[in-house]
């Protein structure tokens, strides 16, 4: 595929996430909800989406494009060794719903990242979030896959290709980020 193939199918792919911005609205909308009653966002994926989950985390908890308090954003990636023990000591599918149960509570929310929704760790990690009764978010592609049925908002990029979901999570997650940092510095 030429480069300018490839431009014209990641042209393509963002001009149908505009479909998705109402929703995304949606999750701003809650997300300072979940902030203005002091609750926690927390953010976990695989790989990539392991990346996207921390960014998104470190956009909230340091800064986006201004100079404003910290929001409390947690990435359950980022501890090898919560995740190890719990893969080691259960099963690698409980990494993420195992920590949801130990800190999510009512009122939180949960942002899950999955290009295909198939993860079983990512979709045990949504329902045990629901479970513990926190706004679930689910940033998808390729259809949705199970993890979408775990989602209160679920944000599909319409594509199958790995890459362009990424190109448009990140997106996604600025779109939010944007909105939920002109709102923590009195600018929304």
């Amino acid at each position: 595929m030429s480069l300018a193939d490839q431009l014209a199918d990641h042209i393509g792919v963002a001009e149908r996430v505009r479909e998705l911005l109402p929703e995304l609205d949606k999750v701003a909308d809650r997300l300072i909800e979940v902030y203005e009653a002091d609750g926690r966002l927390f953010t976990f994926g695989n790989g990539g989406s392991a990346a996207d989950a921390q960014h998104l985390a470190g956009e909230l908890i340091g800064r986006y494009k201004r100079t404003r308090r910290p929001l409390p954003a947690v990435a359950l990636t980022v501890d090898p060794s919560v995740l190890t023990c719990i893969a080691n000591d259960f099963a690698y599918e409980d990494v993420f719903a195992r920590q949801v149960v130990g800190f999510v509570r009512p009122g939180d929310m949960v942002a899950a990242f999955s290009t295909s929704g198939r993860s079983p760790n990512v979709v045990r990690g949504l329902a045990a979030a629901r479970r513990q009764g926190a706004t679930t978010v689910y940033f998808g592609g390729s259809g949705g896959g199970p993890a979408a049925a775990h989602a209160d908002h679920a944000l599909v990029v319409d594509s199958t290709e790995t890459a362009r979901i990424q190109e448009m999570h990140l997106l996604l997650l600025h779109l939010l980020s944007e909105r939920v940092d002109a709102w923590a510095a009195g600018d929304d």
